[in-house]
């Protein structure tokens, strides 16, 4: 059937607002520009970025927690960016810098899958979804997925993903080379991140 001329006009700009966020979402799974070591981290001395009102900036002069004072652990020489002490529980003092940036970094993309695959499945129909699954969306579609028995089969190979990305890490944390970065699996088929 063909669409009357007022409904095309949505469709299309709705299309094209799905194209420009999908694109958004895969750039998360870009790797960073691969910048020299003495690019990346500057002295803290040189560290000025403002974060809220005239004279508190970055560093070892802000404290997020003011009666709880700053952590004193090495990963809070005020040398990174955004670091204004939150460390509550200092877990910084406890793991590696390189493993909490990578947990960070994974968190995020989970995330940002997690929201593309909520707002997809209720605008689509995927092949076979429809038989296995009914016509559950959102929170209810979690419930009929844990009754039918997908939510086990994505748990299980969700998990075995994980085990090789946990031999990843491994590596990246007892690397003293440091050849691999946070968040740096390699994987970059369409070369977007150069």
């Amino acid at each position: 059937l063909p669409l009357p001329g007022n409904l095309l006009t949505p469709l299309i700009m709705l299309s094209k607002v799905l194209l420009v966020s999908s694109l958004g979402a895969a750039a998360a799974f870009a790797p960073g520009a691969m910048l020299p070591a003495t690019a990346r981290r500057t002295p803290a001395t040189s560290t000025k970025m403002q974060l809220w009102d005239d004279g508190k900036s970055q560093g070892t002069g802000v404290t997020a927690i003011p009666f709880a004072g700053r952590p004193e652990t090495p990963a809070f020489d005020g040398t990174w960016v955004g670091d204004t002490g939150f460390d509550p529980l200092c877990i910084s003092g406890n793991l590696d810098m390189k493993f909490l940036r990578e947990a960070e970094l994974k968190h995020c993309r989970v995330a940002m899958l997690a929201t593309a695959g909520a707002i997809a499945q209720d605008l689509f129909s995927f092949p076979g979804a429809k038989a296995v699954l009914g016509d559950a969306k959102m929170t209810a579609l979690h419930d009929v997925a844990v009754s039918k028995g997908s939510m086990g089969q994505m748990l299980f190979w969700i998990g075995i993903f994980e085990l090789f990305g946990g031999v990843a890490i491994v590596q990246m944390c007892t690397d003293e080379t440091n050849t691999r970065k946070p968040g740096d699996f390699g994987f970059d088929p369409m070369g977007l991140g150069k």
